[in-house]
């Protein structure tokens, strides 16, 4: 029997099922939509084991954000290390695989957006890991932006996000059919005129 056989065949653990069930129904219903005892369950753990790992609901919720984050970054590079220098490639692979994703069933814009707007309270460790993402996704929008030649890298980074964010948000209003569509469209012309 290989390792990593021997590592399929043990039970996952508590703290896993429990932030696997938390980033499955954060995601879909919002973080405050869904109580501790909801994620207990449906993990199949206890409350102490729940506590045992995390201190309090908003730790879990800052949890399931860093977890995010980690998977959003992974995605990214996965999605433009193939384009690696030729940054137009690079955006508009990233562009198309945001809209691809839009057309999935039942699809709920970006975790990081979504926790930032169900905590207003900017000192929420949710919050700050959603502001954090944001803050990098703009600092890198922006040097795809310089790297491929625009005149003002600052601007086309930024609107570059607003159009990103944009296509989270409506996609979640329009459910396949909206905007969202034209998000790779939209982005060439914005990259166009940009330069």
């Amino acid at each position: 029997m290989t390792l990593s056989a021997k590592t399929e065949d043990r039970p996952r653990r508590a703290v896993d099922r429990i932030r696997e069930v938390a980033r499955d129904l954060f995601y879909r219903r919002g973080i405050r939509d869904v109580g501790v005892e909801e994620i207990v369950t449906t993990a199949g753990v206890t409350k102490p084991s729940l506590y045992r790992a995390f201190a309090s609901k908003d730790e879990l919720a800052a949890a399931y954000i860093r977890d995010y984050d980690a998977d959003f970054w992974e995605r990214f590079e996965r999605v433009t290390a193939p384009h690696a220098g030729d940054p137009r490639a690079q955006i508009m692979a990233w562009l198309q695989s945001i809209e691809d994703r839009t057309r999935v069933s039942h699809y709920r814009g970006c975790g990081m957006t979504n926790a930032a707007v169900e905590y207003p309270d900017r000192d929420h460790p949710a919050r700050l890991a959603s502001v954090a993402n944001k803050q990098e996704y703009r600092r890198r929008l922006r040097g795809l932006a310089a790297a491929l030649g625009a005149r003002d890298p600052d601007m086309l980074g930024d609107a570059l996000l607003l159009l990103i964010e944009g296509t989270y948000a409506s996609a979640q209003l329009f459910d396949g059919d909206g905007p969202a569509l034209h998000l790779v469209e939209a982005g060439k012309a914005l990259i166009d005129a940009s330069l």
